[in-house]
Formats: structure tokens, sequence, C-alpha cells
């Protein structure tokens, strides 16, 4: 499955990186935002070592599973639900946004998309295409993700999400989206980087608070992007 994503989603990929990188460059930044165990990919790309700086994570508690996962998947299915998370975070024209979505028929994350078009910023969206075609939208506008966002990327997940079948069963197991999306994530951090290197420049990276020196290297880093992402807190 990665290696069909790097056969296959490299233009796309280069694609998501090179708005991120114009947003980034332009004094903007790039936001991450999902639903479900999808929200992973939020997590994988906010200040970790050898991360971006400028990513703000839109995380909304009633959208995980932590504090109550039925609760959540009704949550991602409520119309409204993204424009009121969405509205808090700070999105400016000119910024670039990554929203996943394995199946990419929920309301949430579709409306999410358009609400971030509305204001002006250009939607990435990370999806599974083999799922999203055989299954119905459930928001109102009857578009599936893919169909709304600027930039699609396919992290190749197969229908269920599952790689591997129980003997005797139709049923699958051995979960796959979520390997897809954060070796997709990865992707698109380095090819940012590589934009910035090309431009001979440094990128704006994170070390680890772990190895001697971290600590204060980050703090610097992250001195001119605590007023617009909260989570640098």
């Amino acid at each position: 499955m990665l290696e069909q994503i790097e056969a296959e989603e490299q233009q796309p990929m280069d694609a998501a990186a090179a708005a991120a990188y114009n947003s980034i460059r332009n004094g903007g930044l790039l936001h991450v935002f999902s639903t479900g165990h999808s929200h992973m990919i939020v997590e994988e790309m906010f200040y970790r070592s050898g991360g971006l700086v400028p990513v703000n994570p839109i995380l909304s508690d009633e959208l995980m599973l932590h504090t109550g996962a039925i609760t959540s998947t009704h949550m991602e299915r409520q119309p409204g639900k993204a424009e009121e998370v969405l509205s808090k975070a700070a999105l400016r024209p000119g910024d670039t946004i990554i929203i996943s979505s394995n199946s990419g028929i929920n309301v949430v994350p579709v409306e999410a998309a358009l609400y971030a078009k509305k204001k002006g910023l250009t939607v990435v969206c990370v999806t599974s295409r083999q799922i999203s075609e055989q299954l119905t939208p459930r928001s109102q506008t009857g578009k599936h993700l893919c169909e709304v966002a600027d930039i699609v990327i396919d992290n190749h997940a197969p229908f269920g999400d599952g790689v591997f079948t129980i003997p005797g069963t139709q049923q699958v197991t051995g979960g796959a989206s979520t390997f897809g999306s954060l070796f997709i994530a990865q992707r698109i951090v380095l090819k940012i980087e590589n934009l910035y290197l090309r431009s001979g420049e440094m990128p704006p990276i994170l070390r680890s608070a772990n190895i001697p020196g971290g600590d204060e290297f980050n703090e610097k880093a992250v001195a001119q992007y605590r007023d617009r992402i909260p989570a640098l807190s």
C-alpha cells in the first residue's frame, strides 16, 4: 500500500507541499484537521522532532475517541459542527489546510473543506478513493470529500479499512488507513523542507525535546507562531 502511494501520489503530494510552502513563506500556516481515528494525522504533523513548526492542529474532543467513541461517530455526522470548530481556528486567506477522512462521506470533513475554501484556503484531502466510490455521502451536498477538495491524495486503504480477511468470513482486520495517511503526512513534510533547501533556506523544524539543547532550540523556533497556534502554549 505504501509503495502504491509512493508510485501514484507524487503529483498531488508535490502540489500539497507547494501550497503549504507558499502559505508558510507568506506568513501563513498549514492547518490540519480530522475526526475519529483519522485525527492521528493531526498529531503526527504537530510539534514533533523533525516536524514543521508552523502547523496548526485543529482538534476537538467531541470529534475524537478518548472522551466518547460512539459520541464522536455521531458528532462527525452533524451539520454545522465543522464551522463551529473551524471558526475558532484562526484560518486566514492564503493558508493551506489538510483534511483527512478515510471514507470521505461524513458531514464534518466535507463541510470543513467547503468552509475552508470559502475562507480562501487551499484544501488538501487525504482519503481512500476506493472506499469513497463505494459509499453514499452523508452530507446534504451529496459530495464526497474528494469532490470538494482542491488537491486529493489517495491513501490507497482498501474497502473496510483492513488488509486481511478473517478466514471463512467477509470480516476484514488489520487497519490500514492510519499507516497510509501518516506516511503521506511525512512525505509532505519532507517535500516542504526540500522546497526550503532548494531556495537556500533552513526549514522551520523542531528538535527532540529529549536531546541536549532541544528545549532551548524549540523555544526560539516556536516564538513567532505562538500568537496564531494556541496549542504551542
